[in-house]
């Protein structure tokens, strides 16, 4: 908790320095103007009781304590201001922090793990709330420091006991609300997953992708209902703590009520016996009802105070997150020869193994076609292939260089891919495919020359706006409504997006044509071979024919290789890929009963 709120104070004088210093002299001025009008209006009170008032000094003092009034509601206003200023910044200084260290992971282990996810979730909260739940915090805490402070002489001169009790009645509120906050914050951990789960399906609800079975398959209902169902039980929780919380607090409100009625009846006692004048009780109820006001909401504060420097932790653990993946140093070389050496691995210490024990070479220049049925391995060994996880034993090589010495940035930007589950975004048809090298993306002469070369420049020339049309229904461009496109023409651009990156040494097609016709298909792979002439190509797919005319085909299955060698080999040795081709093949026999 220390180190949490040692990093959460420090955090405004970080992102905005002069502001947060004068923020804080102007708290401690706003403090202080209180006090200071308290005792001009006691001595404005003894003054005009005292019977021989003078007109001008009871003047001075009138306008003295209205100023001082009046300045002191103008330096709340003046510090709020600034400390939203604070605020604000901070804000945008942490949500940059978090979501650079998210951007910046280089694997995926983390992005797959469910209960980084939940941390995730955390830190998204702790970063949009507890800066300024915490900025405001230390600026009423300031204010009340300073206001108990020229308060507690006014108590200690007119009855000392008071000082005492009020005190001890605080110290018995502070203590409540901060088991209070980390109730509240146990409480969000606790159901983090919940509430994850409650965010899922309302962004279903609402996903484009999603929309057409949802209501084919009668599913909002359901999605609804399991959406409110988590709600309610997340709901339910925190009410509970927070019930908890508010009996307590309105006990200890009694309790300081109690005190300052006592404090005031001793204190009117002392008048009606002449030991204090009508200004000390003027002063007294003053001072209790300023420490009281400003001390009730420190405490109130304290429990969201509380609560958010307990979740900013999670916020911490995030952005101080250590790389999932060592990093390397070495520059891959142009070409690629890879060779993948007894390469072992699986997602999780106690999951079984994806791959084992799998030796590949695919040698620079050669296009190696992959084959195998779903949860062979295929997804998983290009993972492997882009770095984006390690395997646990062997090691997989760029010409003689292991993957985990060679620099992951440097070793991707030699890779293009075309995944299977490719990303359709919602940006324009340029960017679409200018972000598959982004330092080209102002580029349109080369953005077009994907686009021809995937086949796709046609379609998007068409389009209202040609490729500067946003494509997505959700979104629109300048009140331009956005259009998107067909799966197999959304396929192309995925493609398109690959062929950017001219200089790559290792291409991977992972089922590139799933989403084309047949003479679509053809055409794809005539331009593929044409295209990536001389460079390393991994090709993927499940139409056994795209992948007749590689140099060597390999059967992945149970994650072993089963068997490679070229298309008439493996049709001879009549193993798994033989069955596989053949199984398909006969879908297309007319088959004739007479």
């Amino acid at each position: 908790m220390i180190r949490n709120a040692g990093a959460a104070l420090a955090l405004p004088f970080r992102a905005a320095p002069v502001i947060a210093g004068v923020t804080l002299a102007l708290t401690v001025l706003a403090g202080a103007a209180p006090a200071a009008g308290a005792w001009l209006t006691m001595l404005l009170v003894d003054e005009l009781t005292s019977g021989a008032a003078g007109p001008g000094r009871a003047a001075f003092l009138a306008v003295a304590s209205a100023l001082v009034g009046g300045a002191a509601i103008a330096l709340l206003y003046l510090c709020g201001y600034l400390g939203e200023v604070v605020r604000q910044r901070v804000a945008l200084t942490v949500e940059s922090n978090l979501f650079r260290r998210i951007a910046t992971l280089p694997g995926l282990a983390r992005i797959e793990d469910p209960v980084f996810h939940d941390r995730l979730r955390l830190a998204e909260e702790a970063a949009q709330e507890a800066p300024g739940t915490i900025s405001q915090f230390v600026q009423e805490l300031v204010r009340s420091v300073v206001l108990l402070a020229s308060f507690t002489g006014a108590l200690l001169v007119v009855w000392p006991p008071m000082t005492l009790l009020l005190l001890a009645s605080v110290v018995t509120a502070v203590v409540a609300r901060l088991a209070t906050a980390r109730r509240e914050a146990a409480t969000e951990e606790a159901w983090v997953a919940t509430d994850r789960r409650r965010l899922f399906y309302r962004a279903l609800l609402t996903d484009v992708r999603a929309a057409k079975e949802i209501r084919l398959f009668g599913l909002g209902e359901l999605l609804h209902t399991r959406m409110v169902g988590s709600l309610a039980t997340v709901s339910g929780a925190r009410l509970a703590a927070q019930r908890r919380g508010t009996v307590v607090q309105s006990a200890l409100a009694l309790l300081s009520a109690v005190v300052a009625g006592a404090g005031t009846v001793v204190v009117a006692l002392n008048v009606a016996a002449g030991r204090s004048s009508v200004g000390d009780l003027v002063l007294f109820l003053g001072a209790v009802a300023g420490v009281q006001t400003g001390l009730s909401g420190v405490v109130l504060q304290l429990g969201e105070a509380g609560r958010a420097v307990r979740l900013f932790g999670h916020y911490l653990d995030v952005v101080g997150t250590h790389d999932d993946l060592p990093a390397g140093t070495g520059t891959p070389s142009d070409t690629a020869a890879i060779e993948l050496r007894d390469v072992w691995f699986r997602y999780s210490d106690d999951g079984p193994w994806v791959l084992r024990g799998v030796n590949l070479t695919i040698p620079a220049g050669a296009a190696v076609g992959l084959v195998g049925v779903n949860g062979a391995g295929k997804s998983t060994l290009v993972k492997l292939l882009c770095r984006f996880y390690d395997p646990q034993r062997g090691s997989i090589t760029w010409n003689g260089v292991d993957l985990r010495e060679l620099d992951v940035t440097q070793l991707r930007r030699r890779i293009g891919v075309v995944f299977q589950e490719f990303m359709a975004y919602d940006l324009t048809a340029a960017e679409n495919i200018g972000i598959g090298q982004p330092d080209q993306l102002g580029d349109r002469g080369r953005i077009v020359e994907a686009a021809r070369t995937a086949r796709v420049a046609d379609v998007l020339e068409a389009l209202p706006h040609g490729y500067d049309t946003v494509l997505s229904r959700t979104h629109a461009d300048e009140e331009r409504t956005g259009v998107t496109l067909s799966g197999g023409q959304w396929q192309r651009v995925a493609l398109a997006r690959c062929l950017m990156r001219t200089d790559a040494g290792l291409m991977i097609l992972d089922e590139p044509t799933s989403g084309l016709d047949a003479e679509g298909e053809q055409r794809v792979h005539e331009t593929v071979r044409r295209h990536a002439q001389g460079r390393t190509r991994l090709l993927i797919s499940h139409r056994m024919a795209a992948l007749r005319g590689a140099d060597l085909i390999v059967t992945l299955a149970g994650g072993r290789i089963a068997e490679q060698g070229d298309h008439d080999e493996l049709m001879d040795a009549g193993g798994e890929y033989a069955r596989l081709f053949r199984l398909q093949a006969d879908g297309y026999q007319d088959v004739r009963i007479s």
